[in-house]
């Protein structure tokens, strides 16, 4: 059985590090998980006006998530904390209430800085929101990526054989999170 993800790029920038570390987990992924990017950069800024009439872009973010086995989250750190384009999609796909898109999805938290911290910050304010919005997360192993440039290509290719082990391990337990998850808490 394959098991469809959807991911989140924290980033809108087209030169984004965190969309080659999403390639480069695609790559090093188990072969039985199915990926879709869910994008967030067309969707408006959030306000409950729109609760009674959820605009398409919305819809298709729902849609989307509700689609999948399982939700990636691959982001950078914005001011010490998540970039305000995931906060704004992680808004819309929790509301209006009672219709909260991430209620008990697996879910797991990963990104890149060129800083030694690699988005240490910002992973623990993404987890605080996911707790809140009641998603089953992936708590270990943590990944806190120091990005740098040599190690990856263009395609996801991961050059540095211990980055490349890493996310490959990383990517494997993510994979049996979702088993467990799914077994306890089947998706509708």
């Amino acid at each position: 059985m394959a098991y469809r993800v959807g991911y989140f790029v924290g980033s809108l920038s087209s030169t984004s590090i965190n969309r080659k570390l999403s390639k480069a987990l695609i790559k090093l992924a188990p072969d039985d998980l199915e990926f879709t990017e869910i994008a967030i950069g067309d969707l408006p800024l959030y306000s409950p006006d729109f609760d009674q009439d959820y605009p398409a872009e919305a819809r298709a973010l729902k849609d989307a998530i509700r689609e999948s086995d399982a939700v990636l989250f691959v982001t950078p750190e914005y001011n010490r904390s998540i970039p305000g384009a995931l906060k704004n999609a992680i808004d819309w796909a929790s509301r209006p209430y009672g219709h909260n898109s991430f209620d008990h999805i697996p879910a797991a938290v990963i990104g890149a800085s060129v800083g030694s911290l690699g988005t240490a910050l910002a992973q623990q304010s993404l987890r605080a929101v996911l707790s809140f919005c009641n998603a089953r997360q992936m708590t270990a192993p943590e990944a806190y990526v120091q990005f740098n440039a040599d190690d990856y290509d263009d395609d996801g290719t991961v050059r540095n054989e211990s980055t490349q082990d890493f996310l490959r391990g990383f990517m494997a337990e993510f994979r049996e999170h979702i088993q467990r998850v799914l077994t306890v808490l089947p998706r509708q």
